[in-house]
């Protein structure tokens, strides 16, 4: 892989970091759901997640990533759909699908 794509996967992986951050070790979907600036935060990173994913889907597309196309369908939801979120989709994401993303990722940073 070249340094293009580490590059993506570096950010993909940052955002994921940033987000486990944000939510604390309780990952009480109470608390994000009255976390206003926390949610910001998260949806922020999770743009820049399907975004990067999208370009990396495009250089490198023989390389498969579990759910890689719905990454990118969320960051278009979040960023074109934004009123038709709800928190309770977003949580989902993170709960269920960033922890894959972030052993792929990092399995494919290690290679």
């Amino acid at each position: 892989m070249d340094n293009s794509g580490k590059k993506l996967l570096k950010d993909i992986l940052i955002c994921i970091e940033s987000i486990e951050s944000y939510l604390g070790s309780s990952k009480r979907f109470d608390e994000y759901d009255v976390n206003f600036l926390i949610q910001d935060a998260v949806e922020r990173n999770l743009i820049t997640i399907g975004e990067a994913m999208n370009r990396f889907l495009v250089l490198l597309p023989e390389i498969p990533l579990t759910n890689a196309r719905r990454v990118v369908d969320a960051r278009n939801k979040l960023t074109h759909g934004y009123d038709e979120i709800e928190n309770v989709q977003v949580w989902n994401i993170l709960i269920n699908h960033l922890p894959i993303l972030k052993i792929e990722v990092k399995n494919l940073l290690d290679e």
